[in-house]
Parts: C-alpha cells; sequence; structure tokens
C-alpha cells in the first residue's frame, strides 16, 4: 500500500458561509467512510493563520512568505493500494467541500 496526501488549497473553499454546517457534515461522512474502508490515517483542516517558518539555524520568522501563492487549508493521508485508488478518494473529498483537492504520493522511507 501507499500514502497519498490530499489536500486543498486555504482559499479554494468559497461557498456562502451558511453552508459550512453541511459541508462540515458530508466531510465527516467521507471521513468515516475511508476510516471504514482502512484506508484513512491522518487529516484534518488548518486553522487559518500565518505559519511560522524555523530555518536551518532555528530562527523563527512569520510566513509564508509574500510571494507564496497557495497555502495549505486542509489535509488527508490515506493509504491505498493505487494512485487510481487514491483520486477516487479526492474525488470525494472534493465534492464533499465543494473545491478542488491536489493529490501526492508520499515517499516510502524504508525506517519508518
Amino acid at each position: 500500500m501507499t500514502r497519498y496526501l490530499i489536500s486543498f488549497d486555504d482559499g479554494a473553499m468559497t461557498f456562502p458561509e451558511e453552508e459550512l454546517p453541511q459541508v462540515s457534515e458530508d466531510s465527516h461522512k467521507v471521513v468515516r467512510e475511508a476510516q471504514d474502508a482502512g484506508v484513512w490515517v491522518f487529516g484534518g483542516g488548518l486553522q487559518r493563520q500565518r505559519a511560522s517558518i524555523v530555518g536551518t539555524d532555528g530562527t523563527v520568522t512569520d510566513g509564508p512568505f509574500p510571494e507564496t501563492k497557495a497555502v495549505v487549508g486542509g489535509f488527508s493521508v490515506i493509504d491505498v493500494p493505487s494512485r487510481e485508488e487514491a483520486l477516487k478518494w479526492a474525488a470525494k473529498f472534493a465534492a464533499s467541500c465543494r473545491c478542488a483537492q491536489e493529490v501526492r504520493e508520499i515517499m516510502h522511507d524504508p525506517e519508518v
């Protein structure tokens, strides 16, 4: 099995605020479905805030940098047998969240 990161841009959820309860319910339904299917690893929405950037020397600065165009608004990590399967789950999340999802394979680390 391979793990995939499914994520969406913070600014992608452009539905009216009054739809948020339904979007939340729909999204949690997909998470429960992924859990029941045994493919769910971890995920969640991210607070809308500026990130802290920690440099290699330990210095901390506020981010993201102004040239950053996209900021992750939420993510899911799933463990499935193929990219095609990951894309099917991403489609379910896209429908429930009302926004496009990005799918990226997580590199295998034999040490973990």
